[in-house]
């Protein structure tokens, strides 16, 4: 199919990348009556096992119980045509990901001061990271690919399109953002610059004031107008590229928080009368999310305001449709998530983490306003809450460590963001250890394979149903809150009563543990029991 870019306001419909059916293929298959395959699925028997503790509220003994639940998980294979639509095409993760998708297909390399340098998916867990399949006869750990793991869609094979207030062409876009090389953005620019974000949302009380500039692609009429054209939007991409399924992320600005209303946006019906009557309370993302809902496309929010309000879970559960966010973990968060895990699992006691940033890009720009400044601050800050309650050894009731979050602006440092983070922990006999960091990074660069995993994630989970032995014969989809994907987000959205991990080890495990399930394999451990067994 031949690229098509259609900028009418009414019928706005966009392949940046031509449309290609997903070859995704079985890449090893596991010898056991509990897997079944045929052509078009997997299907496996599963017995998830996980101790249920009791106290004795007189003597405080602990009670342990296994407790053993025989799942059923069914997997499609096939994946077929499959779109992602960014909000946000024009910005810098919208244009470095199209671009860099556009040089993985088509081979495009190009020359640095180091020589020819070849595109690749660096970055992407799916992509570019291994995970332990099992042992050879010897006993040696075999690693595949985590993308193999299960059927999974290639980034190659996916059509973008997407949305953006600021109508520049994704070829002059790309060389706003200045985050990809000139050689490359060279080779790409005429095929970029063919295509033109669709019209958005924008209510200039949810961003930055600085943003109104850019601010020159905007859809007229009412917020019930803007949820109509955003699912009409959806539909004609959907048709026009032939496409099975389509992933909407949100990938544009910083939003400031909404606050929580009764009547308003705890509800799905409520939230649907006040984007009918134009509440003020109602943000762009959130408009996006409830539209992606009602058209059945998965909607995933890679900022940090609260767009998945009580009512859009509600909305989302209600219609069976997946939601995931928030904001993207590419830089000092990850590592704040391994370090803050290091330390207590070790019996240290953190006493204060200091995070400073100053970054020079758009988001910057926009995060210098303290509304858009607090979203951030707070999807920072509960980054090690998890792991500071799972000991009460160090931390008795109602302690926490001392967080500061700063984040500058500084136009200068363009999308090379720095990151300064100090942590000082309570030692042994009362004594203090303090670990500094420094580090930089070119924040699109890192953010975008995020969006390919997320992206990858998502489809996945739109092909894999379950039953459960003691609840009846009725296949079912998972929970519309892809807690799946929290490996990927600053502040993951987890299901109502359902505990957030921000451990990133755990995050991992489960992620990698889940879609061994799918295939019918165990949990991976590193007890090497027949190493350590006497021969």
């Amino acid at each position: 199919m031949s690229p098509v870019a259609n900028n009418n306001n009414n019928n706005n419909t966009q392949t940046p990348l031509p449309a290609v059916e997903s070859k995704a293929a079985v890449s090893f298959k596991v010898n056991s009556a509990n897997v079944k395959y045929t052509d078009d699925l997997i299907e496996s028997d599963y017995i998830y096992e996980n101790p249920v503790v009791t106290r004795d509220e007189i003597t405080g003994l602990l009670s342990v119980d296994p407790k053993k639940t025989r799942y059923q998980f069914r997997t499609k294979t096939k994946v077929g045509r499959v779109g992602l639509m960014l909000v946000g095409l024009g910005g810098n993760n919208g244009t470095t990901i199209t671009a860099s998708i556009l040089a993985n297909r088509e081979g495009i390399s190009w020359e640095t001061t180091k020589g020819t340098q070849q595109p690749n998916y660096l970055g992407s867990v799916m992509l570019a990271s291994t995970v332990k399949l099992g042992i050879d006869e010897n006993g040696k750990d075999v690693y595949v690919p985590f993308n193999s793991l299960v059927p999974m869609v290639h980034p190659n094979d996916i059509t973008i399109g997407g949305w953006d207030i600021s109508g520049m062409p994704l070829g002059d876009a790309m060389r706003r953002a200045q985050v990809l090389p000139y050689d490359l953005q060279r080779q790409v620019y005429d095929k970029m610059q063919q295509f033109k974000p669709l019209p958005s949302i924008y209510y200039p009380d949810f961003i930055a004031a600085n943003q109104e500039e850019r601010a020159d692609n905007v859809l007229p009429g009412s917020s019930q107008d803007h949820l109509d054209q955003i699912r009409s939007d959806i539909r004609s991409f959907k048709a026009q590229n032939q496409l099975d399924r389509v992933i909407v992320l949100w990938t544009a600005n910083t939003e400031r928080y909404a606050d929580i209303i009764e009547g308003v946006n705890d509800t799905a019906d409520n939230l649907l009368d006040a984007i009918k009557s134009g509440h003020s309370e109602v943000s762009p993302s959130t408009i996006f999310a409830v539209a992606s809902i009602l058209e059945g496309a998965p909607f995933v929010n890679g900022s940090p305001q609260n767009t998945l309000v009580p009512g859009v879970i509600g909305l989302a559960e209600r219609e069976r449709s997946f939601v995931g966010g928030d904001d993207f973990k590419s830089g000092q968060t990850k590592i704040k998530s391994v370090l803050a895990e290091f330390l207590v699992n070790a019996g240290i006691k953190p006493l204060a983490i200091t995070s400073y940033n100053h970054l020079g890009n758009n988001d910057g720009y926009n995060l210098s306003a303290p509304a858009q400044f607090r979203s951030k601050e707070i999807s920072k800050s509960s980054v090690v809450d998890d792991m500071v309650s799972a000991n009460h050894i160090l931390y008795k009731k109602g302690e926490h460590p001392d967080h500061t979050i700063v984040i500058k602006y500084v136009p200068s440092v363009g999308d090379s963001k720095r990151a300064l983070d100090e942590y000082v922990s309570e030692i042994f006999m009362g004594g203090l250890s303090t670990i500094s960091l420094y580090n930089t990074c070119e924040d699109s660069l890192l953010a975008s394979p995020l969006i390919i995993d997320l992206f990858m994630m998502t489809e996945l989970m739109t092909r894999v149903s379950y039953r459960v032995e003691s609840e009846g014969d009725e296949w079912q989809p998972f929970h519309s809150v892809l807690s799946i994907l929290s490996y990927m987000l600053k502040a993951p959205v987890v299901a109502p009563n359902t505990p957030v991990v921000n451990a990133l080890a755990k995050q991992r495990m489960a992620m990698e543990n889940i879609m061994r399930a799918f295939v019918g394999l165990p949990p991976n451990n590193e007890m090497l029991l027949e190493h350590k067994a006497f021969h």
